[in-house]
């Protein structure tokens, strides 16, 4: 089976800012109807608006298993299946620490809001991409899920269990016309990113190639990419994104 763009609905988590919502700008402007999902609800209608197209918003916890499968019932029973998902909801937690000084509270939020928050939608979107034989499924994970960011040992170990989620998930679901894979950004100038301490920036954008931190336009064009009808023969992997920071 394929759809094409403007026969796709796609959920955005993390959709209200920064990389979500670049994303789903350009999804937009393909054609797919786009439901914008996040945590600030103060956030979520501005976005909505830079949307445009009639765009939908969910105001969820993605922690919250329970309340994610009853918001996205509700949702796909007015709107239909989600075809597209992106996990874009996440946060770096406190950085610029040693590992062994890290609170136990920390590394548990980073976890269930990084890990966790793209289980969940995962879990709850793929009965019905299962049904239709067809789905893209795209986890925003972290280069600092593949090497590793000293001070960032919450974050860092929250996306490989990210990148590992979607070796797995791609494997099981090879047969059945749904992808999921995984995209591994650099330094990507978000809010996230200007909040966190200059130094932890640098130690990051200075191991870059390139010398320069990625553009949210970049980041949403290989997303577009990713979750297009067109990129049926790719699953369970990580795709780069870092300025040839990783070049494996």
């Amino acid at each position: 089976m394929k759809k094409e763009w403007n026969e796709q609905q796609a959920l955005v988590t993390g959709g209200a800012s920064g990389i979500g919502l670049a994303i789903a700008k350009k999804l937009r402007r393909l054609g797919v109807k786009v439901v914008l999902c996040d945590l600030d609800s103060k956030k979520l209608e501005p976005a909505r608006g830079a949307v445009g197209g009639n765009g939908r918003t969910l105001c969820v916890d993605v922690t919250d298993l329970k309340a994610v499968q009853t918001a996205l019932g509700e949702l796909t029973q007015r709107t239909g299946p989600i075809d597209i998902l992106v996990n874009s909801a996440g946060v770096t937690g406190i950085t610029n620490v040693k590992s062994h000084e890290v609170d136990p509270a920390n590394v548990d939020l980073v976890f269930r809001v990084n890990f966790f928050g793209s289980f969940n939608t995962a879990r709850a979107v793929l009965p019905g991409m299962l049904r239709q034989n067809y789905g893209r499924i795209l986890h925003i994970a972290s280069i600092a899920g593949k090497e590793g960011n000293a001070g960032m040992m919450a974050y860092s170990a929250s996306k490989a269990a990210v990148i590992g989620m979607t070796k797995v998930q791609g494997k099981e679901l090879a047969e059945t016309g749904v992808t999921v894979n995984a995209l591994a950004p650099a330094v990507i100038r978000t809010p996230m990113v200007e909040a966190m301490p200059p130094a932890q920036v640098a130690y990051m954008t200075d191991k870059i190639p390139m010398k320069r931190c990625g553009t949210l336009e970049e980041i949403a064009d290989m997303a577009a990419f990713i979750v297009s009808p067109e990129a049926s023969f790719t699953t369970g992997f990580t795709f780069d994104l870092s300025g040839g920071r990783a070049v494996y």
